[in-house]
């Protein structure tokens, strides 16, 4: 007789789910041909639209056709270099040496932390300086400037970003931009494969039918249908940890989408009649990334240079139309 076999129902692909520690994630880490600068950006998720574009990817079926695909625009206000962290290596990992703050930082960074009094960039600079012998890897503090966008918000993210290149060309582009701007056309171009980090929108608790995929249980069973049935293989004395699909918490994860592809890049803002649904006017910076990416509106996704960028595709396609009619429903 042949061996019976049953997978477990229901999807596993993340394990815990559990929210998120913050509203935005971490960069991560850079792509490993990752030219010169940062190591990606980040920007406000506006809404989705349509845009046709001439399909220039050889080999496709559809190769020199204009086609209608959907995207994502993301309004990318300017972030600022505040800071400047060295790390040195130890047997336990990397420990961070001098930590530079800018001479001048923005008002509005008092809201997320205390702003240091006193920072002296020059005097400390000078002393990384003699001691670039002990450098392991230079990072940058940045802070994004939400009040040039139209979220309502003030108070901005601080985050660490990465920078590319040897350990010489991070020193100097930290010590070339301490507290400057950095524009989203400064790291990304038309064309460029990304990876897209973001924290999902959050749904509550839900029951392992929703949240595993769990098939809901026939009319007959007793008491419960949209239930997991037997918990454990050793009875109720023991259950398997990671194992079982119950219920908890649902969305509100830090989610990363690989491999998508950046259509436009704009400078003075793009919005459809009206504004976008949720969001408002978006009039400054600008990123549109075709397909959609994770995350309600005005929530913050950082992009990332693709890890798994495909090298046979670098074609930058040819945008022939936005289409902006009105979302609101008139």
């Amino acid at each position: 007789m042949a061996k019976s076999h049953k997978p477990v129902s229901g999807s596993r692909a993340y394990w815990p789910r559990k929210r998120a520690k913050r509203i935005y994630p971490r960069l991560g880490n850079p792509s490993p041909t990752a030219s010169e600068g940062p190591a990606g950006f980040a920007g406000y998720k506006a809404g989705m639209t349509r845009v046709s574009y001439v399909d220039n990817t050889k080999g496709s079926t559809s190769e020199g056709q204009e086609i209608i695909k959907a995207a994502t625009v993301l309004e990318c206000p300017s972030i600022v270099v505040c800071a400047i962290k060295t790390y040195t290596k130890t047997p336990y990992g990397l420990r961070n040496l001098h930590t530079i703050w800018a001479g001048s930082l923005n008002k509005d960074l008092d809201r997320r932390l205390k702003i240091p009094k006193k920072t002296e960039p020059a005097v400390k600079i000078k002393i990384v300086d003699e001691q670039a012998d002990k450098l392991s890897d230079i990072r940058i503090i940045v802070h994004t400037t939400p009040r040039k966008t139209a979220t309502g918000k003030k108070k901005p993210e601080l985050f660490e970003m990465q920078l590319g290149g040897g350990i010489t060309a991070k020193w100097q582009y930290a010590k070339d931009n301490l507290g400057k701007e950095i524009r989203s056309a400064d790291v990304l171009k038309e064309g460029d494969w990304i990876d897209v980090k973001s924290v999902t929108r959050g749904q509550g608790w839900m029951g392992p039918v929703k949240r595993f995929g769990v098939k809901i249980r026939p009319r007959k069973h007793e008491k419960k249908r949209r239930h997991g049935g037997v918990i454990g293989a050793r009875g109720v004395a023991r259950v398997l940890p990671g194992k079982i699909a119950m219920a908890g918490q649902h969305g509100f994860q830090t989610r990363t989408e690989y491999n998508k592809r950046v259509l436009k890049i704009g400078t003075d803002g793009l919005s459809p009649k009206g504004g976008w649904v949720g969001y408002g006017m978006a009039k400054g910076d600008y990123v549109m990334i075709e397909g959609s990416i994770p995350g309600p509106r005005k929530r913050l996704v950082m992009i990332r240079k693709g890890l798994r960028w495909p090298e046979r595709r670098k074609e930058v396609p040819e945008v022939r139309q936005v289409f902006l009619e009105s979302q609101q429903g008139k």
